[in-house]
């Protein structure tokens, strides 16, 4: 039996939400999407590693309609990605349309089914300007929709809504997460690329400038 679902990409932010659910002794299961974004591969194989370490049960779910009908430069089908900062201008070509939409519903189904009382997803204020649908009004009224659509018997949270991602890093630090086992390059090169927006983004999280990322990047 489990009592919290955690939406785990392979990503540092979500490693960072499993860790910190197992610190605080809720009962965890984790649920992944392969959606086809151009980094699946290598996050997955992430959260699986992860999950066999922590001895916590793992779900893969296949979307593979996204990556078929969805226009985004994060997929498989679409464009590159942009190098750049992470910002609204350069980020915008990466959203996925209704992508947390479409997985939370999958995951509120599948909570109910195990008798977890709350599914957990990372997003974070970072997030917010960019992605519509990590942003705070979202979060609510989608909780609202999951408690009325599951009688109350499960629960959305985001607990890092009102962090950024450099206090998430710290955070991941304290609970001596191995970021090393995390990926968050859009690009899903063979190492991290050290030069689009998700990279620039996990530099700042990990205080590159201060020598405590462990991450390897080509540049």
């Amino acid at each position: 039996m489990c009592d919290t679902l955690v939406v785990l990409s392979g990503g540092m932010d979500s490693a960072v939400l499993l860790a910190d659910c197992i610190n605080k002794a809720h009962r965890c299961a984790a649920i992944s999407f392969d959606y086809g974004a151009k980094h699946n591969d290598c996050e997955l194989a992430m959260a699986t590693a992860l999950c066999q370490l922590l001895k916590v049960p793992h779900t893969v779910v296949e979307l593979p309609f996204i990556n078929r009908l969805f226009s985004s430069t994060l997929l498989q089908s679409g464009e590159e990605v942009p190098d750049g900062a992470y910002d609204a201008e350069t980020m915008q070509s990466t959203v996925v349309p209704f992508r947390n939409g479409i997985m939370l519903s999958i995951a509120a189904g599948y909570a109910e089914s195990l008798g977890a009382s709350r599914v957990v997803l990372a997003s974070h204020s970072g997030d917010h300007f960019i992605y519509p649908d990590c942003r705070p009004e979202f979060n609510d009224a989608f909780s609202r929709a999951v408690r009325m659509g599951t009688d109350g018997k499960v629960a959305i949270e985001f607990p890092f809504a009102r962090l950024d991602k450099r206090q998430i890093g710290d955070l991941g630090h304290t609970l001596g997460v191995d970021f090393t086992s995390t990926w968050t390059c859009y690009k899903g090169g063979e190492v991290h690329c050290g030069t689009c927006g998700a990279c620039d983004e996990r530099k700042y999280a990990l205080r590159f400038d201060e020598g405590k990322d462990p991450t390897i990047y080509a540049r």
